[in-house]
């Protein structure tokens, strides 16, 4: 009866536990758009209790309805450690025409669930222009997406990189945002580094990026997707005209070429690299005005200062800490300790110095934290004068002086901690390096057997032996296998291919089918072409029906190899897909390899 009990209790949390999620509407707007060009506006309905009723949506001035809403509804279940949790999505897409350039706004749209009125939020998007052909001058109306441009000569105006600073004129110190930008109309493949940019003259720190995520930019009257590749915040450390060399590239880029055989056209991959070389970049640094204030020691940006002290009232030989905490954005990094005028009556000790910065937007914020530490010989009263700390506002152009307040310190006797005896001496904590002499046995060891007559010594020396013999045979056998490029290919090929199925997986659940059946296509021909060791200039129906056949393949297998192609082509140019055939294809793709990469040959 307890066991029982227990279950439907656990059954019961568990389903309460499934209806706790707060049901949600918003607004999925394009990021950017092509004027001429077709997108799509998604509102989302997550976790209601049932399907909205009474949906409606605003007119988006200068866009043209085409047709909607498409309505598709996701349940995902999840049990993490013991705990049940759901969630229900249900999107309708409204698909439009962009018809000229501008920046639009989308007023919030209204739906009935859960007994009440959900609004979602406003949002906002940019139509770019479209692309203006360099014969004539006239404007497209449709341009092509990378995915399906067709192979052409690539020139640097089809892909190239762009060293970006937010500002070309700076004082010595400042911090100054270098972003490194990629700007294609063809999908890229891989982006290697021949020589790296320099920065000569500057400190620089690296800016964590947020994966990739790609946009459209407007450049001299053409359309660019573009990626981040890199951010740096730089601070110039001398006066002058300082260059950054932004060094050279290879960019691997992919095209499609249309190869008719059978009753269907068939795409296939082609790569070709381009050598890009951005060009350096010059930065024109100022010096920072004369007349410095005294103290100044090189604080560049935009700072508060706070001191801090452990206690006022001590004793003789007793520690305490005065704290100075400098927080803003700057070079803060790089701030030198500033200078506590302490009374010559304390003893002091290196200063402890901890930093904490992050990057934030494009300068570098956080806090310099300089510990002090000192301990009082005499009795008395002291003082300890206020704590300046000079730096130069670049925003201002002028040095700008923080003073902190004083402190009074009552210093009473404390007791003597230093004891002298005939024996060994009690040593003070102020050095924790200083141990005392070891005392005990001083008698010299009488044991003179060489080590060489040691059974273990022997021991050791053989299995040094067996180590070294088995690390060279190890590594004879990796050499071997590296030097054998089409077995390389061949054995990493299904992980490879698994790489590929992840981003395809991935590209499934955020319901972008586009892109899931080129990353599906990606993996089954790049697999092919390991696998089967042809080239991707090679790779034709014909050739892996050919292969697969002498590789033993079932024709059976060949069959859903071949048709598998099919259908991702044919896939790619049909509107409207439901999401069990995207699934089921993705599994068919995955068993399908699964089922080579188990045959033996």
């Amino acid at each position: 009866m307890k066991k029982r009990f227990t279950i439907l209790l656990s059954l019961l949390l568990a389903a309460v536990t499934m209806t706790l999620s707060a049901a949600e509407f918003t607004v999925i707007p394009p990021r950017t758009v092509i004027a001429g060009q077709r997108f799509t506006v998604t509102y989302r309905l997550k976790n209601a209790d049932s399907d909205g009723t009474a949906l409606k949506v605003p007119e988006i001035d200068g866009c043209k309805l085409l047709y909607g809403p498409a309505t598709s509804t996701m349940k995902s279940y999840q049990i993490i450690n013991g705990r049940q949790s759901s969630s229900t999505t249900v999107d309708y897409t409204y698909t439009y025409l962009a018809e000229k350039e501008g920046t639009y706004t989308i007023e919030p749209a209204s739906i009935n669930a859960d007994g009440k009125t959900m609004r979602s939020s406003t949002a906002s998007f940019k139509v770019l222009p479209p692309d203006v052909t360099t014969q004539s001058g006239n404007r497209q109306t449709d341009r092509q997406s990378p995915a399906s441009s067709e192979v052409r000569d690539v020139t640097q105006k089809d892909v190239f990189i762009r060293i970006l600073l937010n500002k070309k004129q700076v004082y010595e110190q400042e911090a100054v945002e270098c972003t490194m930008k990629l700007y294609t109309k063809l999908n890229v493949n891989n982006i290697s580094a021949q020589s790296p940019p320099t920065f000569d003259g500057f400190l620089i720190e690296d800016v964590d990026l947020p994966a990739n995520i790609n946009d459209t930019e407007h450049i001299d009257g053409q359309n660019y997707m573009t990626a981040v590749l890199r951010k740096y915040i730089i601070f110039p450390q001398k006066s002058g005209k300082l260059t950054i060399n932004s060094g050279k590239y290879d960019i691997e880029v992919v095209q499609y070429e249309t190869v008719h055989m059978g009753y269907f056209p068939t795409r296939r991959p082609v790569v070709k690299t381009v050598h890009v070389a951005p060009g350096n970049l010059e930065i024109n640094v100022n010096r920072l005005p004369d007349g410095a204030p005294a103290g100044f020691t090189g604080a560049v940006g935009n700072y508060a200062l706070k001191t801090d002290i452990s206690t006022e009232s001590l004793r003789t030989n007793e520690a305490a800490t005065l704290t100075v905490t400098v927080k803003g954005s700057g070079n803060i990094k790089y701030l030198k300790e500033p200078v506590v005028d302490f009374p010559t009556e304390f003893e002091q000790y290196t200063p402890k110095q901890d930093i904490n910065v992050h990057v934030a937007g494009n300068n570098v914020a956080g806090s310099n934290i300089t510990e002090y530490t000192f301990v009082p010989q005499s009795v008395g009263d002291f003082n300890i004068p206020p704590v300046t700390f000079v730096y130069f506002n670049p925003s201002s152009g002028k040095y700008e002086t923080l003073t902190s307040g004083g402190y009074h310190v009552k210093v009473a006797k404390g007791v003597n901690s230093v004891s002298t005896t005939t024996a060994q001496q009690d040593i003070t904590a102020k050095n924790n390096d200083i141990l005392h002499i070891k005392t005990g046995d001083k008698s010299q060891s009488k044991n003179h057997e060489p080590v060489i007559h040691s059974p273990i010594y022997w021991i050791f020396y053989i299995l040094l032996i067996i180590l070294l013999a088995t690390s060279i045979f190890l590594y004879s056998k990796h050499v071997k296998f590296n030097a054998d490029v089409t077995g390389v290919k061949k054995a990493r090929a299904n992980k490879v291919a698994k790489r590929r199925l992840k981003d395809a997986e991935r590209a499934m659940k955020l319901h972008q089918t586009d892109k899931f059946y080129a990353e599906l296509l990606q993996a089954l021909w790049g697999y092919l072409s390991d696998k089967l060791s042809i080239p991707a200039s090679q790779l034709t129906r014909q050739n892996i029906q050919q292969n697969l056949t002498d590789y033993h393949t079932p024709q059976s297998l060949i069959d859903r190899v071949i048709a598998l192609l099919d259908e991702c082509e044919m896939a790619r140019f049909t509107p409207d897909i439901t999401n069990e055939s995207v699934e089921t294809t993705y599994r068919e793709v995955s068993d399908v390899i699964n089922e080579m990469e188990n045959m033996k040959k």
